[in-house]
């Protein structure tokens, strides 16, 4: 078992030996103790080398991910069949998958009208990368657009569980990284991992900007949170992380900091800033502009007063079940985020970031069956569980992984051919 003394707010250990997750033992290096780039640990684990596992870590890693939701597309392409429906089409092709792909094929200007619900919605909303990287794929590969686009978000799927590894392994060592992401794949609404949508984009470029902190790489963080910026609204989120973490460096070297730490603070939310600007100079308001675009969805911050009454509603009425299930993973995440901010396993820029995806997502009226699939890419939820796990008997995470697994496979389905809502 792992028995790590942690004598700092950074998260590092003052401790000379570790006892690692496979009875390896491990010295910390002369230094351990000391906070490194941005209130994280100055090496692995707290402080410690983190123990690997015999495979290449991330390898395994993967191989989990891919194994867990490549039986869930599985699931889902069965039942589409059994359903009449093709498995492609309803995993490229539903939903938001729609404005992406159009994006890709004839760019941005499409708005479409409800005026029974007095709704004016514009694809300006949905931000470009993913629909430059479908056309790319389209390119180059064969078949049709919605297949290209489930190959960039398979692929994106893929290298978002190899960085969720990483930042588990360094935090937890090499049996927490793989529980992270064994958790992570079997999330219920973690289908929309290999869907069209953004999420696992964004949660990759998300993991390793995380990662490349944890490490000090200021110049990689910075870059992968330009690009989280142009994913989606929340890539915010990773941008907020690497200015905390670099506001936190700056101040630790009472303005010493090298300039790279300087410039990756200025850069980071480039990505997020020029498409919301661009978006608003379009529309004649460069502030509010993009927000109004928003609003014609019926998305705006509203401190979580359309949530909280969903909740409610959900609760005293009749509802989908997705519905209800939304309430109950969302109280869930609340718990698992003050588990979270209550120990000392995750440091400032993964709080930082995690705490932003939760207001956004808690915040925003909305989609209230949505928010489950907003939150996926905040994977730092998971780590008071994946702690909690390592210390059972391997046979016990098995089985809890395993059984989750199963309700997921159960879940996925429902949502996209039995559910009356968008998930």
């Amino acid at each position: 078992m792992a028995t790590v003394s942690s004598g700092t707010p950074g998260g590092a250990t003052d401790d000379a030996t570790v006892r690692a997750p496979d009875d390896a033992t491990v010295r910390a290096p002369d230094g351990a103790g000391r906070a490194g780039p941005g209130g994280v640990p100055a090496t692995p684990g707290g402080g410690v080398r983190a123990a690997r596992v015999p495979a290449p870590g991330a390898l395994v890693a993967l191989g989990v991910f891919a194994a867990v939701r490549g039986l869930g597309v599985l699931v889902v392409a069965l039942a589409a069949w059994w359903t009449g429906r093709s498995p492609v089409k309803l995993l490229g092709e539903s939903w938001d998958s729609v404005w992406y792909l159009r994006i890709a094929e004839h760019g941005y200007g499409r708005t479409q009208m409800y005026p029974d619900m007095g709704s004016l919605q514009s694809d300006s909303a949905f931000f470009p990368l993913y629909p430059v990287l479908i056309r790319c794929a389209a390119a180059v590969l064969p078949g049709s657009l919605a297949a290209a686009a489930l190959v960039v978000a398979w692929i994106a799927a893929g290298a978002a569980a190899i960085g969720v590894y990483r930042v588990g392994e360094r935090l937890l060592g090499a049996r927490g990284g793989l529980l992270l992401v064994a958790l992570w794949a079997v999330l219920p609404h973690a289908l929309m991992l290999t869907l069209a949508y953004t999420e696992a984009l964004l949660a990759a470029f998300a993991a390793w900007a995380l990662y490349a902190l944890l490490r000090g790489r200021w110049g990689w963080a910075a870059g992968l949170a330009v690009l989280a910026g142009l994913t989606r609204p929340t890539g915010i989120a990773v941008a907020a992380a690497v200015v905390v973490g670099a506001a936190s460096e700056i101040f630790r070297q009472r303005g010493r900091a090298p300039a790279t730490v300087w410039a990756a603070a200025l850069a980071a939310p480039a990505g997020w800033a020029s498409y919301v600007l661009l978006v608003g100079v379009r529309r004649g308001d460069p502030l509010g502009g993009y927000f109004a675009v928003q609003s014609g969805w019926g998305s705006r911050f509203d401190f979580g007063a359309a949530a909280l009454r969903s909740a409610r509603h959900a609760l005293t009425g009749d509802v989908e079940l997705a519905t209800t299930v939304t309430v109950v993973l969302l109280a869930a995440a609340l718990l698992l985020a003050g588990l979270l901010a209550a120990g000392r396993t995750a440091p400032l820029p993964l709080l930082v970031y995690t705490g932003v995806l939760l207001a956004m997502t808690y915040g925003g009226a909305g989609f209230f069956e949505s928010k489950p699939r907003f939150l996926l890419p905040a994977f730092p939820l998971l780590l008071p569980l994946v702690a909690v796990m390592a210390k059972a008997r391997p046979r016990t995470a098995v089985v809890v992984t395993v059984v989750l697994a199963g309700l997921s496979y159960g879940y996925g389905p429902y949502l996209l051919l039995g559910s009356g809502v968008a998930p």
